[in-house]
């Protein structure tokens, strides 16, 4: 059922990247495991995914190293609590949710020598949300160029969880908002990767610039607590 629902997921990645006139392949697919048995990523990883996202540092350092014979890219995506910025840093190739200058230097820091620099993303509260982690859009230039430098990350892009919208148009308005005020940044590199969408906003995210879409539910079914 895995293979089967990876397969559908692609085929539906690639026929929105089309009708978004979009280059094939663009659109890179992390598999949200978070809760899910060690089984299901091995399932997962044979049916060809190599990406896979995490929220939670000690179980997901367990599964890993279960999974060592896998060559798998490990992606955190969940909040990051200062304390655990040393687990993150040690096991992951991506993090998706800096939130905070501290937190970004904390993972520069503790990011080990022998390994390449960490690929994060700048999580953006795009909605406004008292309940979500992020910075504030108008944060974002300052935040960058606080960050931009430090040496054991490799600033690459953002990250944004906007609020459930009703229909198609409103889903793509605060992808569309994030995406310019992204590319209208004057940096001293250019940030390009979009990570967002997810099962109920696929289609926004797509055709509002992600080069990075998580879906969890619809390849491992509802998950646990």
């Amino acid at each position: 059922m895995i293979a089967d629902n990876l397969n559908n997921t692609r085929q539906r990645i690639r026929q929105l990247e089309q009708s978004a006139h979009r280059k094939s392949g663009s659109v890179m697919l992390v598999a949200v495991s978070k809760t899910k048995p060690a089984s299901a990523i091995a399932q997962a990883y044979r049916a060809g995914q190599r990406h896979f996202g995490e929220n939670y540092v000690q179980e997901a350092v367990a599964k890993q190293r279960e999974l060592g014979a896998f060559a798998i890219t490990w992606h955190f995506i969940g909040p990051i609590q200062a304390n655990k910025t040393r687990l993150v840093a040690e096991h992951f190739s991506w993090v998706h949710s800096v939130d905070s200058v501290k937190i970004a230097r904390r993972l520069s820091m503790q990011r080990p020598c022998h390994l390449p620099p960490l690929k994060v993303c700048l999580q953006v509260n795009i909605s406004g949300e008292a309940s979500k982690a992020g910075v504030m859009l108008g944060y974002l230039p300052q935040f960058c160029e606080q960050v931009i430098d430090f040496t054991g990350i490799d600033l690459l892009g953002v990250m944004a969880m906007p609020a459930p919208a009703a229909n198609l148009a409103k889903q793509r308005e605060p992808f569309r908002r994030l995406h310019e005020a992204v590319r209208g940044l004057r940096l001293r590199k250019p940030l390009d990767t979009f990570s967002y969408g997810m099962s109920g906003d696929l289609e926004a995210a797509i055709r509002e610039g992600a080069t990075m879409v998580r879906v969890g539910t619809a390849l491992f079914g509802a998950r646990g607590f």
